[in-house]
């Protein structure tokens, strides 16, 4: 029913910034609710930010004040921007969306922060 597809990983120097996108498509679907992760090697996929009933915005406290989560209803993308980048922040990225009770996951984008 929806297919996500993030892009904009890569690899960074520590106080560099990356934008990430996410496409979202199919016949029908919401973007009020969705949200980027983010897993390391050997550890649990954890909450980065989300969007929630199209108004919440939560962020992990790791990236408060560093990292923006957006949308732009005209191309169905939902946006990671993530400013003054730090080792720790990385990780496989993956786009969520929620749509009639069911989580869409994307394939993920590798960011890698190291000098």
């Amino acid at each position: 029913q929806v297919q996500l597809v993030e892009s904009g990983g890569g690899l960074v120097q520590p106080g560099g910034s990356l934008r990430l996108s996410c496409a979202a498509s199919g016949s029908a679907f919401s973007m009020n609710d969705m949200g980027w992760y983010r897993q390391a090697p050997g550890k649990q996929r954890e909450l980065v930010a989300t969007i929630i009933s199209g108004v919440i915005r939560n962020y992990a406290d790791s990236v408060k004040g560093r990292f923006t989560i957006s949308r732009d209803y005209a191309n169905n993308t939902l946006y990671l921007q993530m400013n003054s980048l730090k080792p720790e922040d990385t990780a496989v990225y993956y786009c969520k969306l929620r749509w009639l009770g069911y989580d869409y996951w994307g394939q993920g984008t590798q960011v890698t922060v190291s000098s």
